[in-house]
């Protein structure tokens, strides 16, 4: 399992090493490490793992026990971490550990890819090549249409757009995007072990427009997605208002919800599990999970982030490899 430490101002370092001194997560991952060495060697020292990580230019095929293997990306050329801060040469750092992971992973070296969190700012001053995470490794990987997808204990959502301005998503809200979210979502939870999923499809207005009093998207675009979606088979209901529709599934009516925009999924998602909720994207030609939270510079550096969603990003893309039951952490 390839980990990124993502920006190394931020927290993905901690979280991805205080992930791996859980035995529960060593027991069903083989964790390699991808960042620049100082900033691993750091973080190692301090959270007292040095002695367990041993550095390789490439992934082996067998390996001790117990041992955390890293590969040096480099790319980081300053003499300490500027903790908190946003920096060019960070960006450069957690987009180089990002390009290795891909590679490795596309390549067959690595079974899955978990991303710690990379600060848009400091990725924007390094050339990051589209919007964001998610964007960036679907260039790597040669693709266009992938779909960011949360997935928690008790609420699997997926979004038919993403990192765009809300007035750009309503825009693409279109029945071929949406079917495609269907399928691709329908693809993930089926790994999961769902063998016919259970799909719900969120309006995108309040009430679904309430037959067309408050926009004509559900009936001309999402009920149309629906019926084709049902007639290729899939367990498919909506347009369903999206005041309710997250709580039917959190309930469990649904394995899977449709979401129209970012927001319209996050909220729910992280309300309802923001420890929890692992995001996905559905669609690589790779399996890659990414914690759900960002690199929250105010506590950067300071010992104090939490590693339970770095843990379930780990677990999660051991179950999607492996199509076997995992528990979740504690």
């Amino acid at each position: 399992m390839g980990i990124t430490i993502g920006d190394p101002a931020g927290i993905g370092p901690e979280v991805a090493l205080k992930a791996l001194r859980d035995p529960r997560i060593v027991a069903v991952v083989r964790p390699v490490l991808l960042g620049p060495r100082l900033v691993i060697e750091q973080y190692a020292k301090r959270l007292g793992v040095t002695r367990r990580l041993v550095f390789v230019d490439g992934v082996p095929e067998v390996w001790r026990t117990g041992q955390i293997l890293a590969i040096d990306t480099g790319h980081f050329n300053l003499p300490a971490i500027p903790f908190g801060r946003v920096h060019p040469e960070c960006g450069r750092a957690a987009l180089a550990a990002i390009r290795r992971g891909v590679a490795l992973a596309r390549s067959g070296s690595l079974d899955a890819l978990v991303t710690g969190p990379i600060h848009k700012k400091s990725a924007q001053l390094a050339g990051i090549v589209g919007a964001g995470h998610t964007e960036f490794i679907a260039h790597l990987c040669g693709v266009r249409d992938v779909r960011l997808m949360l997935v928690g204990p008790k609420l699997r959502v997926i979004h038919v757009s993403a990192h765009v301005s809300l007035r750009t998503a309503i825009d693409l809200v279109k029945r071929h995007r949406i079917v495609r979210t269907i399928v691709l979502g329908s693809e993930v939870v089926r790994r999961l072990g769902i063998a016919r999923p259970r799909i719900a499809v969120a309006g995108l207005n309040p009430h679904a427009s309430d037959t067309g009093l408050f926009g004509d998207e559900e009936q001309r675009q999402i009920a149309p997605a629906v019926v084709i979606a049902r007639r290729r088979g899939f367990r498919v209901q909506g347009p369903i208002p999206p005041d309710t529709v997250f709580y039917r599934a959190w309930q469990g009516e649904f394995d899977l919800v449709v979401a129209m925009y970012h927001d319209q999924g996050h909220i729910a998602a992280k309300t309802l599990g923001f420890e929890d909720a692992v995001n996905i994207t559905a669609g690589l030609p790779i399996v890659r999970a990414s914690v759900d939270h960002g690199t929250a510079f105010d506590i950067a550096g300071q010992n104090k982030a939490k590693p339970r969603n770095m843990k379930n990003a780990l677990l999660l893309a051991a179950r999607l490899v492996s199509h076997r039951a995992i528990p979740a952490a504690q």
